[in-house]
């Protein structure tokens, strides 16, 4: 952790604001300070939380709704009100921020994912500190990231970093429920065997963000998996976790790390549709790596367009993988079942080609610390 050249740090919206909504300018500023000595000797990314929650007070909403409308106005709102701020706290060090708000279909396709990374370097070779968040505003249901947690480790991925640091209002992963007399804190996590029989609460003490310990757990299992150690601390403990001293748990890496989109498109897409195979199909994606043709096809669900990610689901209904399909739904219950010579011969050359590309597909499987 202290060799660690590129950092991404990930603050929740309950380190940063009031339970009813509104930045709490002395929090920033604290993080800031940690922020800004950490970068002398490494890069950092900052994933912040707080659009939605700095919203509610100006709109005069006294929680977090749950309808997606509302939740979108008060992110439009917060968003500019938590770069404003982020923008004059790391001014007094005259240091500029970028900010940089993605969806999940922002980098699970080729030409965007590829885009983000040059963006996100580029701001970091100009000396600039990027601060990412969920595009809130304009985020469906289905291109959510659901949670900052999970989009800080696809950024981890996604910027080849060295190290991710969780930042909540708990200090650490616990057995139990740390308000419980005789849980204990959990300092080092190595794969799935440590957390085995360990009950993991799903909620934050504030009441102003997504996420809870099970998302941080999750989201530790993903960066671990693409071969980036986590450091799972509170806001309070940033400079020890950032400076290398012993603080909350540290998740060791359980994967090699890669530069392969596909981790996103696995981990950041919600499916638009489902694909069904036969067993020839099954076996070709999955032990052959091949890419999806119209003859293993046997069945098409869904409303979706050219580009959009399907599960790809074997004859017992278990998806397999996942991947971005080249056809619309409504083209595809003709396709079943033929091989591209005769659809090509039938129907165009335009047709003779794959249903799912290799390239754009990727296994689901069980694995990281959940499960």
């Amino acid at each position: 952790m202290v060799e660690a050249r590129r950092v991404v740090v990930k603050v929740g919206s309950s380190s940063l604001t009031t339970a009813a909504g509104g930045l709490d300018a002395d929090r920033v500023d604290a993080l800031v300070d940690v922020l800004v000595k950490a970068r002398e000797d490494r890069e950092i990314v900052l994933v912040s939380s707080g659009a939605i929650a700095a919203g509610l007070a100006p709109l005069g909403l006294p929680r977090r709704p749950r309808d997606l409308a509302r939740q979108q106005a008060a992110a439009s709102v917060g968003q500019g009100l938590l770069v404003a701020r982020y923008t004059a706290s790391f001014a007094r060090y005259g240091i500029r921020v970028g900010q940089v708000l993605l969806t999940s279909d922002d980098v699970s396709r080729r030409a965007h994912y590829r885009n983000a990374y040059r963006t996100l370097d580029q701001l970091l070779a100009m000396g600039a500190l990027p601060v990412v968040n969920e595009n809130d505003t304009v985020a469906t249901d289905e291109i959510r990231f659901g949670d900052n947690d999970r989009l800080a480790a696809l950024v981890a991925h996604l910027v080849r970093a060295d190290l991710l640091v969780l930042l909540s209002d708990v200090d650490g992963l616990y057995d139990g429920d740390p308000r419980t007399p005789g849980t204990s804190l959990i300092a080092e996590v190595t794969g799935p065997r440590d957390l085995e029989g360990v009950s993991i609460g799903s909620a934050g003490k504030a009441g102003v963000g997504t996420g809870g310990m099970v998302t941080k757990v999750e989201a530790a299992a993903i960066a671990t998996g693409a071969g980036v150690p986590v450091v799972l601390t509170s806001a309070v403990h940033a400079a020890d976790a950032l400076a290398g001293r012993p603080t909350g748990t540290h998740f060791h890496r359980t994967g090699k790390r890669s530069a392969d989109r596909l981790l996103w498109l696995a981990h950041a897409s919600a499916p638009r549709g489902i694909l069904r195979l036969d067993a020839g199909a099954v076996r070709a994606v999955t032990q052959r790596h091949s890419s999806l043709l119209p003859a293993g096809l046997t069945g098409v669900e869904g409303d979706f367009a050219a580009g959009d990610p399907v599960d790809l689901v074997d004859e017992s209904g278990v998806a397999v993988a996942r991947g971005l399909v080249n056809y619309d739904a409504r083209e595809l219950p003709r396709l079943l079942g033929r091989s591209t010579r005769e659809l090509a011969a039938e129907l165009g050359a335009a047709y003779e080609r794959e249903v799912v590309h290799r390239d754009d597909l990727v296994l689901l499987r069980r694995q990281g610390l959940t499960g």
